[in-house]
C-alpha cells in the first residue's frame, strides 16, 4: 500500500510540474509577443522599404519591422495605381522620421499602427486624400477617413479618375478563386 501511495505521489507532483512548466512557457510567450509590439508604440524611425502603397519596413533602434497602416487597403501589385500608390507613399517618407503609434497586431501577426510625418500629417489619411487607397471600412470606423475617400471621389483624385476601380480586398477574393 505505501508503494501504490508513494507513485501516486511522485505522478502527482510530476503531472503538477508539467502543468506549472506548460504554464511558465505560456506565460513568457505572452510577455515576449506583447514586448515585441509595445516596443515600437509611439517611437520613431526610418524607412527602409516601401513594400507597396499601405506597408512599409521601418528601422526603430536598429530593428527594422515591417508596418500596415491602419485603416487604409491600397493597390495590389498588378491592380492600376499599385506603381503610383507606392511611389506616393516613398516620397511622403523619403527623408522623414515616421512616428509609429501601435494599434494592433492582425491575425498574420504583422504590425498594425498609425503612422505620423514630422508635420504631425497620418500618411494613411495622406494617401486616401491623394486618392491612391481606400478606407478599409471593414477594419476602420474612422470618420475623417471616410471623408478624405469621398472628397477624393469626387473630385476624381487618382484611382478615382478610373471608371470602376476595384477595391484591393475584391482583387485578393477573386486571385484566391482562381
Amino acid at each position: 500500500m505505501r508503494e501504490v501511495r508513494f507513485l501516486l505521489n511522485n505522478i502527482m507532483k510530476t503531472y503538477l510540474f508539467r502543468i506549472r512548466l506548460i504554464y511558465f512557457i505560456w506565460v513568457l510567450f505572452f510577455i515576449g509577443c506583447n514586448s515585441a509590439t509595445d516596443k515600437f508604440e509611439n517611437q520613431s524611425g526610418n524607412v527602409v522599404k516601401v513594400v507597396d502603397g499601405d506597408t512599409y519596413d521601418i528601422n526603430i533602434e536598429g530593428r527594422q519591422t515591417r508596418i500596415r497602416m491602419y485603416g487604409i487597403d491600397a493597390p495590389e501589385r498588378g491592380m492600376d495605381f499599385y506603381k503610383v500608390s507606392k511611389n506616393y507613399l516613398v516620397s511622403l517618407c523619403d527623408g522623414n522620421q515616421i512616428r509609429v503609434e501601435l494599434i494592433e497586431k492582425d491575425r498574420y501577426g504583422r504590425i498594425i499602427a498609425k503612422s505620423f510625418l514630422p508635420n504631425g500629417k497620418e500618411l494613411g489619411a495622406e494617401m486616401i486624400k491623394a486618392g491612391l487607397a481606400w478606407h478599409f471600412k471593414k477594419y476602420s470606423k474612422d470618420e475623417d477617413l471616410s471623408y478624405y475617400e469621398e472628397t477624393a471621389r469626387q473630385q476624381k483624385l487618382g484611382l478615382w479618375s478610373s471608371k470602376n476601380p476595384i477595391p484591393p480586398w475584391e482583387y485578393r477574393k477573386m486571385n484566391r478563386s482562381n
